[in-house]
């Protein structure tokens, strides 16, 4: 399996779909795939190595859900605990009864941010959560679900912020990554004197243009997922996750757990560990892992506009390709993706620097190649 899986990423890099990439993979917590190719900066020619963190954007968000299941587990809280218990300013303008779970299900009715926030707003970790807790929400929570792309990262965090009372990245770090060994592989937001490690990021060639004389909020006014209600937006058009944005030495430094930084083998690692032991280390009983990836939402979404079915901060399915049900994880907007498939054992991550906006089709090749193999090597 490793051969194959190296066969095809470099087949990727040698025809110029991808710059560099890795993929990882484990099988009944053990490593099976640890396969890189190409550059992480073509500026330098500096090569992919098997411990560099790229930003992955949304794929951040399986690692969000899973620091609040550990502390589930731990009992700080519990999924139906009214967020307002723990952070009383969210319960404004109707919210007071959205729960923990309606924010790992993206149903708390928050989906939008400040329609004027920039990437500098989001490294404003109390201005944001205040603008969210001052929100009104666009439906009752739990009475629909609509993908909440950066408001989720605040809500959850804010969440684990409040019940242990310190930042998500460091919880993160004592509860996750340091127990599993991928601290230096495995962030929200990345030591500043750790930059110089991170894969550079660019944007994929694409053909499209703005047609003269529109602007982008004319272009895609009528888009579900860029309105905006009552001065809020999903998509904030300054701050959209591009390869610039994905560089921005305040972003990655940040604590915007709506994505992470991380190696495709440490995210790779985390999800094996929630589906079992990895060296010694289990995040969560095995009655917490059928909890967790059981369907709590299918259905249309509010804010995509596309079918989804969701667990408890998981997408349940991966692509159009790779979508048994009992795959749980995200992929991030550029072509990230990790995942874990309960019937086999298998956990799997591609990361990549050629950001190729909603295209998976590199995760559906290699994370392909593993999880149809059945991780068999």
């Amino acid at each position: 399996m490793q051969k194959r899986v190296q066969e095809a990423a470099d087949k990727l890099v040698e025809s110029g779909a991808e710059r560099g990439l890795q993929v990882a993979a484990y099988r009944h917590g053990e490593l099976v795939v640890d396969v890189v190719a190409g550059v992480a900066d073509p500026a330098t020619g500096r090569p992919v190595t098997p411990d560099m963190p790229f930003w992955s954007a949304s794929t951040g968000k399986g690692v969000t859900s899973t620091v609040a299941h550990v502390l589930v587990e731990r009992g700080l809280f519990g999924y139906d605990t009214p967020i307002a218990e723990l952070w009383p300013e969210f319960g404004a303008h109707g919210k007071e009864r959205a729960t923990v779970r309606h924010a790992l299900t993206h149903s708390a009715g928050v989906p939008g941010v400040p329609v004027a926030t920039t990437p500098e707003d989001l490294c404003d970790w109390e201005g944001m959560c205040a603008a969210i807790a001052g929100a009104t929400p666009w439906w009752e929570p739990g009475t629909r679900s609509g993908y909440h792309p950066q408001s989720f990262g605040y809500i959850v965090g804010e969440i684990v912020r409040r019940a242990t009372g310190t930042p998500i990245s460091h919880v993160l770090r004592e509860e996750v990554a340091g127990p599993l060994g991928v601290a230096e592989e495995l962030y929200f937001a990345v030591p500043g004197s750790e930059l110089g490690r991170l894969a550079r990021l660019e944007d994929a060639p694409n053909d499209f243009e703005m047609p003269e004389g529109m602007s982008a909020e004319t272009m895609f006014a009528d888009i579900p997922f860029f309105k905006v209600v009552d001065g809020y937006t999903a998509a904030p058009m300054a701050a959209m996750p591009d390869a610039a944005f994905g560089n921005r030495a305040d972003v990655l430094t940040s604590d915007i757990p709506a994505g992470g930084t991380m190696s495709a083998r440490a995210v790779a690692r985390m999800y094996a560990a929630l589906l079992g032991e990895v060296d010694g280390v289990r995040l969560v009983s095995p009655e917490r892992l059928r909890e967790i990836t059981a369907v709590e939402f299918a259905g249309m979404d509010e804010v995509t506009a596309f079918p989804a079915t969701r667990s408890l901060g998981y997408a349940l399915g991966a692509t159009e390709l790779l979508d048994s049900p009992t795959l749980f994880g995200m992929a991030g907007s550029g072509g990230s993706a990790a995942y874990a498939d309960t019937a086999t054992g298998i956990a799997v991550a591609v990361t990549k620097n050629l950001v190729s906006g909603g295209d998976f089709g590199t995760f559906e090749t290699l994370g392909g190649l593993v999880l149809n193999a059945g991780g068999d090597r």
